[in-house]
């Protein structure tokens, strides 16, 4: 939510920063996720999470199926391999994503894309 509070363009920002191959995914979890969430706060977040849920379901991203079988967080890092890329701006995900050697993306100083890790180029 916070990416969209502060104005960054994250589709764009990520199509200039990873190659073209690159395929833009959330997984469903991540939606009803957004859904849940949406129901639960108020004002600017509330707004947050309705263009983040608008993004998320545009023609930008392929939403893919995932049981939601553990915790959230689990479930991401399970899907990622060390190929893939994984977007958060959350701290213990993004430390537990470093330690399975996942490449994350996150905002840095409320302004930008930061990669942590390495992007695939073949």
């Amino acid at each position: 939510m916070m990416m969209i509070q502060l104005g960054v363009d994250v589709v764009e920002e990520l199509k200039l920063l990873l190659p073209s191959y690159y395929d833009l995914i959330v997984p469903s979890i991540v939606i009803d996720e957004l859904v849940s969430l949406k129901k639960k706060v108020k004002g600017k977040d509330k707004i947050a999470c309705s263009i983040a849920l608008q993004i998320a379901q545009s023609d930008d991203f392929i939403i893919t199926h995932v049981d939601k079988t553990d915790h959230v967080d689990n479930l991401l890092l399970n899907l990622c391999t060390d190929m893939d890329v994984l977007c958060t701006n959350d701290k213990i995900l993004r430390k537990r994503a470093k330690k399975r050697g996942i490449t994350v993306v996150y905002l840095r100083q409320h302004r930008f894309l930061e990669v942590d890790g390495y992007v695939n180029t073949i």
